[in-house]
Formats: structure tokens, C-alpha cells, sequence
């Protein structure tokens, strides 16, 4: 099939699509994850974009390289489709003698890790259907089981999008302004900081995933404010801070939040937005999820414990989970932190304050600090 290979930084790759026609399987794509299914009567094989490996049958396969989507094309390594969908003949083969499993087919002629691909020269004209991209290798240690050292501050909303409002501030004001607290007090504990955006700016909440993971971040802290829509009397009862996590949602109230945190992705115009996850979505996201939950969860405890005895207390458990889109793509423990009502008199007011925000800001850097120790001890007693 003419163009259908196009050359990795150092392995051969394919279009993904092609390869399901090539091999009689069915192709389904999920824009909203960028994530992709290809399932033949055998196998069922879930990739997602810029993740280093696949879910083959609910096992955990590594990939020779991240697949990458690029001009409306989704490219994956030659060498993991001949890994993951041998030929029958090959298959076959591989049965009868254990050796060649460890070998690729002598077909393939794939390009040694150590040498460059064999791409064009960089000054012959480019195909339609061809581009030069550069693949994501696997790393040594995935965020979340190396030493955390970097940390991605996410201040929400921003620019266009204020947020929600209370009766004397927005939230898109709050949480910046926490975020470079934040970021000052990571920095003086030894920390390499982050932030999707310094200034009052619109950043997609798609794109903030995608920078925490480009600068290879340990851990993803997206910081906004509550609200409600209520009667002034039921706004002074509501109020408290609230740790989330990227879990399907236990309660109708947490659906409630990821809607209005995702709905700004509908309401401007951000390609394949939803407000709200599918169970198949939540099905594909599995695997991922496994990947990084547990630390989400380690640092969650890390959180409750900083605010324990803080101004703002808890709202109910002080703990939640839901589809947030902002927390969908990174590829590390990540939370959301609702820092307090903005629509509670009280919490504004603290929020609003010089005060309220560095003791905030503070309370975050040392449930960071913890968590990072809580890391490090545990891959003490993995030998590493």
C-alpha cells in the first residue's frame, strides 16, 4: 500500500487506520480521550495518544513508541503492530520455536533504536500523506513511581472565561493568584514548577494536559473555586474545600461539578468537548486510570491532612471524583482542587485576602513535600 509508512525519529510508523484494514480488523476512534481501538476476532488492542503503551486484552503492553496523531492521522510504530498483530505465519512460527519471539520478522526490517529511520532526505518534498514527527519513547520510570520532582500548577479558567463569580471577586483571579504562591513555595523546597498559565489568559482545557505532560510532570494540581446557585441563605451554608480525583463519580453532586468545570470546553468552542463521559469512555480510560490513581489518591490523603485545622474546612468528605476533561489527558497523578465557594461570604473573603491565599498556597506546598517523602519511601522499600 503506497504511503502507507512514514518515518519516527528512530522506528518506522504506520497509520493506524490502515493497519486495521491491513489486518481485518475494526477501527474505532474516541476524539474526546484521543484514544483508539483496533479489534480483530482474536484481540482487542485500546492505544491512546501520546501514552507508551497499550491495554492488549486487559494486559498492560509496552510500546516501542507513543502513537501520535498528526494531519488527521493517527501513526503508531511499525514494530508494535508486528509485536501486537503478528502474521499467521509468523504466529504460527513463533509457536513451534520459542527464539523467534524475541526477534522481529525478517519482512519487517526494522530500523535499529541506536540508527535513524530510513527517511527521506530532509529537503524532498513531503507527501500528502506523509510527515515527519518525532515519537515519544517509553521512559525508564513512568510519573508516579520515579521521585517527583516536577510539578505542574494549573490555575483555572482565565482570560474569556472568568469562572465562577461570587459577589465580589472571580475565580479566575483567586486561583492565579494562588498558583504563584504556590509556585514560589515549591521553588524554595527544591522543586521544578510549572504553570499552564501565569497571566489572566485562556488556555483549552485540553491543551493543559498536553503541556503538563510535554514538560514531563510528576504531579498535575488543577486549583479552582466552588459555587452554587442558590438563595443567599443556602450560599452562607454551603462552603469548604474539596479534593477531586479522575474517577467515575459516585454521587449525582460530583457529576454536577465536572459538568460545570467541562462545560466551558462546550462553551467555547472547543473541538470534540462533552460535559460528561460516557460508561464506554470510562471503560477505555481504565487502563490508564490504574496507571496513576493510586498516587492521585496518595496525594489526596497528603491534601486533606495540610488542611486539616485550616480556615476553610472540609465540605462533607473533602473528597471527590468525576470526568474531569482537564485531568483526562495527563499523563501523571493528578487532582483537582476546589479551593473553597466562592458563592460562601466567608470563604470569598479568604480567598480574596493576602492573607487567606499564601496560607492556601502554603497548605498545598506542604502536602507536596509530604507526598514527595511518601514517594520516596516506598521506592526505598522497592529497592530503588
Amino acid at each position: 500500500m503506497v504511503g502507507w509508512a512514514l518515518s519516527f525519529a528512530d522506528v518506522s510508523a504506520v497509520d493506524a487506520e490502515s493497519v486495521s484494514q491491513k489486518i481485518g480488523a475494526s477501527f474505532h476512534w474516541f476524539p474526546v480521550q484521543k484514544s483508539f481501538i483496533l479489534v480483530t476476532q482474536k484481540d482487542t488492542a485500546k492505544f491512546a495518544v501520546g501514552i507508551p503503551y497499550a491495554s492488549v486484552n486487559g494486559s498492560t503492553i509496552d510500546l516501542a513508541a507513543s502513537p501520535v496523531l498528526e494531519d488527521g492521522h493517527l501513526w503508531i510504530a511499525e514494530e508494535d503492530v508486528g509485536k501486537l498483530f503478528p502474521p499467521k505465519s509468523e504466529a504460527t512460527a513463533a509457536k513451534a520455536e520459542p527464539a523467534a519471539k524475541t526477534e522481529p520478522a525478517a519482512k519487517a526490517e526494522p530500523v535499529a533504536k541506536t540508527e535513524p529511520a530510513k527517511a527521506k532526505p530532509a529537503a524532498a518534498p513531503a507527501k500528502a500523506d506523509q510527515k515527519a514527527v518525532t515519537a515519544t519513547k517509553p521512559k525508564n520510570e513512568t510519573a508516579g513511581t520515579r521521585e517527583v520532582k516536577t510539578i505542574v500548577i494549573d490555575p483555572g479558567h482565565g482570560g474569556k472565561d472568568s469562572g465562577a463569580l461570587g459577589k465580589n471577586a472571580q475565580e479566575k483571579d483567586i486561583v492565579l493568584a494562588v498558583g504563584k504562591l504556590l509556585k514560589k513555595d515549591l521553588e524554595k523546597a527544591g522543586f521544578n514548577v510549572k504553570m499552564t498559565r501565569d497571566k489572566d489568559v485562556f488556555i483549552e482545557l485540553g491543551q493543559r494536559a498536553n503541556l503538563a505532560n510535554q514538560w514531563d510532570g510528576d504531579l498535575f494540581i488543577s486549583l479552582h473555586c466552588n459555587a452554587i446557585d442558590a438563595t443567599p441563605e443556602r450560599k452562607k451554608q454551603i462552603k469548604g474545600y474539596h479534593v477531586y480525583v479522575l474517577r467515575a463519580p459516585e454521587s449525582e453532586e460530583d457529576k454536577a461539578i465536572a459538568r460545570r468545570e467541562n462545560k466551558v470546553a462546550t462553551l467555547y468552542g472547543e473541538k470534540n468537548a462533552k460535559e460528561e463521559l460516557s460508561p464506554i469512555e470510562w471503560f477505555k480510560l481504565e487502563a490508564r486510570l490504574e496507571k496513576y490513581k493510586q498516587n492521585s489518591y496518595m496525594f489526596t490523603e497528603e491534601m486533606l491532612k495540610a488542611f486539616d485545622g485550616g480556615k476553610i474546612k472540609r465540605q462533607a468528605g473533602g473528597v471527590g471524583g468525576a470526568g474531569f476533561m482537564v485531568l483526562v489527558g495527563a499523563l501523571m497523578p493528578a487532582v483537582l482542587f476546589e479551593i473553597g465557594f466562592i458563592s460562601n461570604p466567608e470563604d470569598e473573603a479568604y480567598m480574596m485576602s493576602k492573607a487567606g491565599q499564601q496560607d492556601i498556597a502554603e497548605r498545598i506546598s506542604k502536602a507536596v513535600s509530604t507526598y514527595k517523602a511518601a514517594v520516596h519511601s516506598y521506592r526505598e522499600t522497592l529497592g530503588r
